[in-house]
C-alpha cells in the first residue's frame, strides 16, 4: 500500500477517467466479438467434418460483395456530385490537369502577357543584378552569421533562361486611399537556376532549379502632381510564399526531409525579414518622401475577433473499433500572417462554445486574411474539422460582422464569429481601459539604429539585437553583425491594456553571449503628453557607454470601435391614381376594423435581400393583420398575382386555407426577432436549373411548449399556383430545425435573375382553425446574386403588418 499522501504513479488506474475506462472496455468487447464471429465458423466446420474451402468460399463471396457495393456507391456518389456541382468539378479537374492561371479562376484578376514579355526580355539583366547583390550584400552577411561560415562564397550564379511569370494581376482603386494605387501580382517561378557555393573547402553545395510562388503587393504612393507622378514604390508579400529547392553537391549526402525543410525554412526566414508583412521593400522616387514612413507606416487598424461557438461539426472519434461513431474534441487555430492563437479544447462536443476574444493588427485591408482552422484533439494526430478564410477588407467595409460561417473542406459544420473593426485614433477622450482583457490602445515602434555601443576585450565589434517587451509581450529584432553602430530599420506593434501601469522595456543584447549592452524604459503615459502621441528621438541607454544611444520612433494610438453604417431605407412607392385592385382589397378587408390613419411600418420598405419582407406584395394580408398600407402599384400586382377574383388581386392559391385569417394573438404580442433562415442559391449551367437548398432555421417563434412543428414553403415568383408550390418536410418540436432539402426550378439564367424567391416558414400544427400558419417570411431578390458561383446566406424573417425588432 502506498504511504498516505503519496501521489499516484504515472499511468496508474487512478489517472484514468470513467470515460476512458468505458472506452477501453467497449473496444475490448468489440475486438472479442469480432474474433468470435471470425473463428466460430472455422470451429463449427471442423466439428462437422466439412472442408475448410467452404469457409474460404464464403469469405471471398462476402469480400467480393462488399467491394462491389463500395465501387457502386462510389460511382453513384460521383455522378450525383457531378450533376449537383458540375461547374466546381470541371474547374477542379481543369485546374489539376492544365494548371490554369489565376486570372482564369477569379473574374476580377486580369492576365498580363505584356508584362511577362517585358520580364522575359529583361531577365538576363535581372540575373546580373542578382549576382552582384548576392556577392556584395548576402555573402558578407552569411560570413558574419557564424564562425563556421567565414569562408562562405558564391562561386557560380546563373538564374537560367526561364523568367518569373506573372499569372495574374488585381488592381485596387476604390477600396484604398485616393492618393495610392495597389496592385496584387501572382508570381510563379519554375526556373532552371544554377547556383554553386563553397561553404568550407572542400565542402560545396548548389542549387539546380527552384520553384517559387507567392502574392506580391505593389503600392504606388503617394500620387503627386509633379513628375514622376508617384512619390515611391513599396512592395512586399502579404503571406509567406512557398519555396522548393533542388539541392546539389555535398548536400545530397544529407538530402533528408529534415535537412531540406531546415534549409528552405532558413531561406524563407531571410525573405520574410525583408519582404513579408510587416516588413517591406521601399524605393523612394522623390526626396520629400520619408523612408521610415514607407517602410513601416501605421497599420490600417485592428480587428477584434470573438470566437463564439460552432455547430454540426463532424464526429471524428470512434468506439468499438470504428463501429460506433462518437463525438469530437474540437479546438480552433486562428492565424493572421505570422501571428497565431489556439483556443481551448472542448471535450466530446459537436456544438462547442468557446467565447474567446483575440486581436490582430491589420497592415493591409483588403489583402490580409483571417485563417481559421478547426481540429479534433487526439493523442496521436489531430483530425481536421474544417477551415474558413475571410478577407479583412470585408470587415473594414462592414465595420462589424456577426454571423455563422460554413466550414470548408468537410461535409458539414459551421462556426459563429463576431469580427469588429477598430480604427486608430488620437483623441484621448476615446481612451477607456477594458476589463475583459481587450486592448485599449496600440503602440507602434520603429527601430532605426544605435550608436557607440560599448566594447569589451571579448567583443571587438558586437553582433547585437534589440529585445522589446511590454509585460508578457516580447519581440526581438534581427541581428546586426559586427558593428558598434548597428542599423536595424524594423517595426513592431504591441497591444496596450493599461496606460498608467505599463511601460516599454528595451534591451540591447549581444547575440552569442546574450549579455546586455544597454537598457531603456519608456512609460506609456509619457506618450499621452507628446505631440501627436509620438516620440521620435535618440534615447540614451542605461548601463551602457556614456555616448551610447538608441534611435527609435514610438507612436501611440487609441483603439475605437467603429459602428456599422445604417442600411438605407427605401422610400415607399407612390400611390397610384386609380387601381382596380384597391377596390377588391377594400372589399376583402372591410370586415376587419383598422385605424383610419395607421402608417405603414418603416421597416417594410427595407430591401428583401437584407432580410426584410416586402409588404407591398401582401396588401390584403397587411389589412387583415390589423394595419393598412398603401396599395401596391399595378405593375407590382401584375408581377405577383394570378387571382381567382381578378387579374390584379392577390392569389389565394398562393396561401393555405388559413391565409385569410388573422395572426395568432401570441404571435402578435411576441417581442423580439422571428428568427432566421439559411438558404443556398446556385444555378446549374449545364442542366439549366435553379437549385435552392433550404439548409436550416434558427431562433424560430415557439408555437408551443415543445417548440414548433415547422416547414418551409417556396414560390419562384410570379409562378404561384399549387403546381409551382415547393415545400420541405416537417421538423417537429424544434425552433432550430435543420432541413437540408433541395429544390430545382427549370428556368434559364437570364430569367432567374429577373425573378424573386418567396420563402415562408409555417407552423404545421395550427394555433386555431381560423388563425394563420406563417411564423416568418422573406422575399429574396435574385438579380444582385452571383448564382453561377453560388451563395449561402442567413435571411431574417419578418411578417407583413407586424413590426418586429431585429
Amino acid at each position: 500500500m502506498d504511504p498516505a499522501g503519496a501521489p499516484p504513479a504515472s499511468g496508474s488506474s487512478q489517472d484514468l477517467t470513467p470515460g476512458a475506462l468505458n472506452r477501453m472496455l467497449m473496444e475490448f468487447l468489440a475486438y472479442a466479438g469480432r474474433a468470435l464471429v471470425v473463428l466460430y465458423p472455422v470451429y463449427l466446420t471442423g466439428c462437422m467434418g466439412l472442408s475448410i474451402s467452404w469457409v474460404l468460399l464464403c469469405i471471398l463471396t462476402v469480400h467480393w460483395w462488399r467491394r462491389n457495393r463500395e465501387c457502386k456507391d462510389a460511382r453513384i456518389g460521383s455522378a450525383i456530385d457531378f450533376v449537383d456541382a458540375e461547374k466546381r468539378v470541371v474547374n477542379e479537374e481543369l485546374r489539376a490537369s492544365l494548371a490554369m492561371a489565376t486570372w482564369v479562376h477569379f473574374p476580377d484578376v486580369e492576365k498580363v502577357d505584356w508584362l511577362n514579355k517585358v520580364l522575359e526580355q529583361a531577365w538576363p539583366f535581372f540575373g546580373m543584378f542578382m549576382e552582384r547583390m548576392l556577392k556584395e550584400n548576402i555573402q558578407p552577411s552569411v560570413r558574419l552569421s557564424s564562425p563556421a561560415l567565414k569562408t562562405f562564397a558564391f562561386t557560380k550564379v546563373h538564374f537560367g533562361h526561364r523568367p518569373v511569370r506573372i499569372t495574374g494581376v488585381k488592381v485596387f482603386t476604390h477600396e484604398v486611399d485616393k492618393r495610392e494605387v495597389v496592385l496584387d501580382l501572382s508570381i510563379s517561378y519554375d526556373g532552371d537556376a544554377d547556383i554553386d557555393v563553397e561553404v568550407k573547402a572542400p565542402i560545396t553545395a548548389g542549387i539546380k532549379g527552384l520553384q517559387f510562388k507567392g502574392m506580391l503587393r505593389v503600392i504606388l504612393e503617394p500620387l503627386i502632381g509633379d513628375a514622376p507622378l508617384v512619390g515611391g514604390v513599396t512592395f512586399f508579400f502579404i503571406r509567406r510564399p512557398t519555396l522548393q529547392i533542388n539541392w546539389t553537391g555535398m548536400t545530397n549526402l544529407l538530402d533528408t526531409p529534415a535537412f531540406s525543410q531546415l534549409s528552405e525554412e532558413t531561406i524563407m526566414d531571410i525573405i520574410a525579414s525583408l519582404m513579408v508583412l510587416p516588413n517591406r521593400m521601399c524605393i523612394p522616387l522623390v526626396d520629400q518622401v520619408k523612408v521610415d514612413q514607407m517602410r513601416f507606416p501605421l497599420p490600417r487598424g485592428v480587428v477584434r475577433v470573438h470566437l463564439l461557438e460552432a455547430r454540426n461539426l463532424v464526429a471524428k472519434d470512434t468506439y468499438m473499433m470504428g463501429m460506433v461513431r462518437g463525438k469530437s474534441d474540437p479546438y480552433a487555430v486562428l492565424r493572421v500572417g505570422n501571428t497565431q492563437f489556439k483556443s481551448k479544447t472542448i471535450k466530446e462536443n459537436l456544438t462547442p462554445c468557446w467565447n474567446e476574444t483575440y486581436e490582430f493588427v491589420i497592415h493591409e485591408a483588403p489583402g490580409q486574411e483571417l485563417e481559421l482552422e478547426l481540429f479534433d484533439e487526439d493523442t496521436d494526430k489531430d483530425d481536421f474539422l474544417g477551415q474558413y478564410n475571410i478577407d479583412f477588407g470585408e470587415v473594414k467595409k462592414e465595420k462589424e460582422l456577426d454571423q455563422w460561417f460554413t466550414l470548408e473542406g468537410v461535409p458539414n459544420g459551421e462556426v459563429h464569429m463576431k469580427l469588429q473593426w477598430l480604427s486608430l485614433q488620437t483623441d484621448q477622450n476615446l481612451l477607456s481601459e477594458v476589463t475583459e482583457g481587450c486592448a485599449c490602445a496600440m503602440l507602434a515602434v520603429y527601430l532605426d539604429s544605435a550608436s557607440s555601443l560599448p566594447l569589451t576585450r571579448r567583443i571587438a565589434n558586437p553582433n547585437s539585437f534589440v529585445e522589446f517587451s511590454i509585460d508578457n509581450q516580447v519581440q526581438k529584432s534581427k541581428v546586426a553583425y559586427a558593428s558598434q553602430d548597428p542599423v536595424w530599420e524594423e517595426g513592431f506593434t504591441f497591444f496596450v491594456h493599461s496606460m498608467k501601469n505599463q511601460q516599454l522595456c528595451v534591451q540591447v543584447k549581444e547575440h552569442e553571449k546574450k549579455s546586455v549592452l544597454g537598457l531603456l524604459s519608456l512609460p506609456l503615459s509619457r506618450l499621452l503628453k507628446a505631440s501627436d502621441m509620438t516620440l521620435e528621438q535618440r534615447f540614451s541607454l542605461e548601463r551602457s557607454g556614456a555616448a551610447s544611444q538608441l534611435k527609435m520612433k514610438a507612436t501611440l494610438r487609441i483603439l475605437a470601435i467603429e459602428k456599422p453604417k445604417p442600411k438605407p431605407v427605401l422610400d415607399p412607392p407612390p400611390k397610384p391614381a386609380a387601381d382596380p385592385a384597391a377596390a377588391v382589397d377594400r372589399a376583402l378587408t372591410s370586415a376587419v376594423p383598422t385605424p383610419a390613419s395607421a402608417p405603414a411600418p418603416a421597416s417594410a420598405s427595407v430591401g428583401a435581400f437584407n432580410g426584410g419582407y416586402d409588404p407591398q406584395r401582401h396588401g390584403s394580408s397587411l389589412a387583415l393583420a390589423g394595419r393598412r398600407t398603401a396599395p401596391a402599384t399595378p405593375q407590382m400586382r401584375r408581377y405577383d398575382s394570378h387571382s381567382l377574383l381578378s387579374e390584379n388581386s392577390m392569389a389565394s392559391s398562393r396561401f393555405d386555407v388559413s391565409e385569410g385569417a388573422r395572426y395568432p394573438e401570441a404571435l402578435v404580442n411576441h417581442q423580439g426577432t422571428l428568427g432566421e433562415i439559411q438558404v443556398t442559391l446556385r444555378y446549374a449551367t449545364l442542366r439549366k436549373k435553379l437549385i435552392v437548398i433550404v439548409n436550416a432555421c434558427r431562433d424560430l417563434f415557439a408555437c408551443g411548449e415543445n417548440g414548433t412543428d415547422s416547414y418551409v414553403r417556396l414560390y419562384l415568383l410570379p409562378d404561384q399556383s399549387w403546381r409551382h408550390r415547393m415545400r420541405t418536410q416537417v421538423k417537429r418540436r424544434n425552433i432550430n430545425p435543420v432541413f437540408n432539402d433541395k429544390f430545382e426550378f427549370s428556368v434559364s439564367l437570364e430569367e432567374a435573375l429577373r425573378r424573386k424567391l418567396d420563402v415562408a416558414v409555417k407552423n404545421s400544427r395550427m394555433f386555431h382553425t381560423r388563425e394563420r400558419k406563417e411564423i416568418g417570411m422573406v422575399l429574396i431578390n435574385l438579380s444582385p446574386l452571383d448564382l453561377v458561383k453560388g451563395v449561402t446566406e442567413w435571411y431574417k424573417l419578418t411578417l407583413p403588418g407586424l413590426k418586429k425588432s431585429v
